[in-house]
């Protein structure tokens, strides 16, 4: 069982990260936002869930250990997959999935690609109890006027609007004159962070 890899990130694009352990480059699926933290040449230290089918072993990993417990009861629930289980953990941190699960509020999950409403209610009831809200949910990143446009674009390209959010105002606090940039090229520029732009319905086919 691996439970976690510490070495260098080769590489970080889109949703999948390349760590260096030792001579071995382990791909590893992580949420985008975890992805966007990473850059080649960076140390890295990230929880670990493997998962083993009859074709294929698959990682995916987290920041914190507190991500890959909730990811673990999620994968745990009858109809989420690992690949569901990230999406659920692209969109809301630990604190807001405690909170929705405690609120009995199964909207939170219905607005995850992937999710529909049965399976957002068995979210809601298979994790009550196992979760404890210990912070308050987490704040949404602000992002200036001028990048509102390419939030927009990316969320129509499938990009769930936490993530395109995230993107944008790394791009415009690494690039302070694409503020005053036309669309098109802050668009060019946050899609070159996140990778290949992705589609909801491949999403959806990948629960």
């Amino acid at each position: 069982m691996i439970s976690s890899l510490r070495g260098t990130v080769l590489s970080a694009v889109g949703s999948s990260v390349i760590i260096d352990v030792g001579g071995i480059g382990y791909a590893v699926q992580v949420t985008p936002e975890h992805s966007l933290a990473l850059r080649a040449g960076d140390q890295a230290l990230i929880h670990t869930s493997l998962i083993v089918r009859e074709d294929s072993l698959s990682l995916f990993g987290f920041e914190t250990a507190e991500q890959l417990h909730v990811f673990e009861l999620l994968t745990g629930v009858t109809g989420v997959g690992p690949k569901s289980a990230l999406g659920v953990l692209s969109a809301l941190g630990p604190g807001q999935i405690a909170a929705a699960v405690a609120a009995e509020d199964d909207a939170a999950f219905r607005k995850v690609s992937g999710i529909g409403p049965k399976t957002a209610k068995l979210i809601v009831l298979s994790l009550a109890g196992k979760l404890i809200v210990t912070t308050p949910p987490e704040a949404p990143m602000a992002v200036p006027a001028s990048g509102d446009s390419v939030v927009v674009a990316l969320v129509g390209l499938g990009w769930n609007e936490k993530t395109a959010v995230q993107v944008v105002a790394d791009v415009l606090a690494r690039n302070p004159d694409a503020e005053s940039a036309p669309v098109q090229t802050i668009l060019r520029l946050a899609l070159a962070q996140l990778g290949p732009a992705k589609h909801s319905a491949s999403a959806r086919g990948n629960a």
